[in-house]
Order: C-alpha cells, then structure tokens, then sequence
C-alpha cells in the first residue's frame, strides 16, 4: 500500500498528469451526463456521427497549423446544428435523422481523407487525433474544457426536466405544449460539444467509451432516472481514471485503456442483471 502511495503521488508530481486528469475528470462528467441522456433517446447513431465529424475538423485544423480543438468544436457543432436543422417528416422524425446523420458522416470522413492526404507532418499526430493522447494536454485546454463543460451542464440543468419528459414520450410531451423541437435541437448542440470535449481524450474513433457505455451500464443497472443520471458520471469518472493511471505505467494508448475498462464494466453489468433476472424468475 505504501509503494502504491508512493507511485500514485510521484505520477502527480508531473504536471501533465495533473492536466490530463482535470480535463479527464471534466470530460467524464459531461459525457456520464450528455450521455445519459443520448442513450435514452435513442440518438446514439447521431452521437457516433459527432464523433466521426470530429476527426475531419481536427485533421483541418492540425493542416491549417492552429489547435484542434478549434477543429473539434467547430465541425462537431456545425454538425450537430445540421442534424438538428433536419425537417422531420412525422412522429419522432428518428428515420429522417438517421438517414440525414449518416450522410452528415459519409462526408466528414471523406474531408477527413482528404485533409490527412494533404497533412505532410508527422502521422503520430494523426493516431492522437484518431485514438486519443493525453501527454499534450495544457493548462490552457483544460481551463477551455472546464469552461465549455461548464455551459454544457448548465443548460442541461435548465432543460433537463422537460428533455427527460420528451424523450421517453415525445408526442405526449408535445400534446403537452412541451417544445419537443426545440429541446431536441439545444440537445443535439450539447452533445456536439460534449463530443468534441470528449474527443481530445479518447481521440475520435474511441469517444463512445465515455458516451456510451457509463449510461448504458446506468441504464442496465437502475431504470430510475435520478439514480441513472447520478451513476453514469460517477462510472465515467472510475473508467476515464483508470485508462489515465493504467496509460501512465504501461506504453499503451490511453484510448485503449478507457474503452477497455467501459466494455467489461458494461459486460459486467449485464450479466449481473442477467443473473437478477434470473433468480427473480426462480423464486416465482
């Protein structure tokens, strides 16, 4: 225990992992939250989109020589407003945006193609884009993140109510003069930032980890909101924890770490829901 003491306080003593924790730490609650939120709705194709849109912005933005993150926030929100912006045909319109958010996809990875083949500098800044990099994090991005995430949790605060009503029955929401439109486009804004926060720690291709699977092993344990929305982050928070402190003692990428740690705790959950069920049935 005191070699583990020892380690832990001289792996702080770095100042980028100090960085890389705050901004883990910020990236997980958001996405424990935003995510909580996209899985009930059924939107996780749309958060996947996100994700992929987020690579061609940051490759342009890494061509054009300014930061990523400029790239990140820039594309996954212009996305997001596009996705939102799509007229619905009827009823949830949930068929309309799959169809419109996978041709919002097809084309950022082709501008992802063509930004990469038009990159001349080192490919390894093209794998952090990619799977994730958390040495390079600065001072700067983590009080940029802290402000984003800040906004982001805010407004969800203030329309969290009525967007939890209108997810799980938009048309009764709606018959409710509940604005079910307009919750879903300032919802769709939110999850464009929260995927670009979350991509400047997992990389593009990995942003899932945090989005998805801390609210689906919520989901799978508690069917009670409150409790839901309270364990997601918290999961968030274990997985993106220990990617950082597994990446730190193994030269692995810490992509790999967090998506590791998020698929077996979501596949412990549900077979420990699996195994609940299943004595629930044998004592009838």
């Amino acid at each position: 225990m005191t070699n583990l003491l020892q380690t832990l306080t001289q792996m702080l003593a770095y100042p980028f992992m100090v960085n890389a924790l705050e901004a883990g730490t910020i990236v997980a609650i958001v996405s424990g939250l935003i995510g909580w939120f996209m899985v009930l709705r059924r939107q996780s194709f749309a958060g996947h989109a996100l994700a992929v849109v987020g690579f061609p912005g940051a490759a342009g933005a890494t061509l054009l020589g300014v930061g990523a993150a400029y790239g990140y926030f820039t594309f996954c929100l212009a996305a997001a407003l596009v996705i939102a912006l799509l007229p619905r045909a009827g009823g949830s319109g949930r068929t309309d945006e799959s169809a419109v958010t996978g041709t919002v996809q097809a084309l950022a990875l082709a501008c992802g193609f063509l930004f990469v083949s038009l990159y001349h500098g080192f490919l390894n800044g093209i794998d952090a884009l990619l799977f994730g990099s958390f040495v390079g994090i600065s001072q700067g991005q983590v009080t940029a993140l802290l402000v984003v995430g800040a906004c982001v949790l805010v407004t969800l605060a203030l329309i969290g109510r009525p967007l939890l009503f209108s997810s799980v029955d938009p048309e009764v929401a709606a018959a409710g003069n509940v604005p079910v439109r307009a919750l879903s486009f300032v919802f769709l804004l939110l999850l464009g930032a929260a995927v670009a926060e979350a991509s400047q720690i997992t990389g593009t291709l990995l942003v899932f980890a945090l989005l998805v699977a801390p609210a689906a092993i919520a989901q799978t344990v508690t069917s009670r909101p409150s409790v839901g929305l309270l364990l997601s982050p918290i999961i968030a928070l274990i997985v993106t924890w220990g990617g950082l402190t597994l990446a730190y003692f193994w030269p692995y990428p810490i992509g790999f770490f967090v998506t590791s740690l998020a698929f077996g705790g979501y596949v412990a959950a549900r077979v420990a829901a699996g195994l609940v069920r299943r004595r629930s049935k044998s004592a009838w």
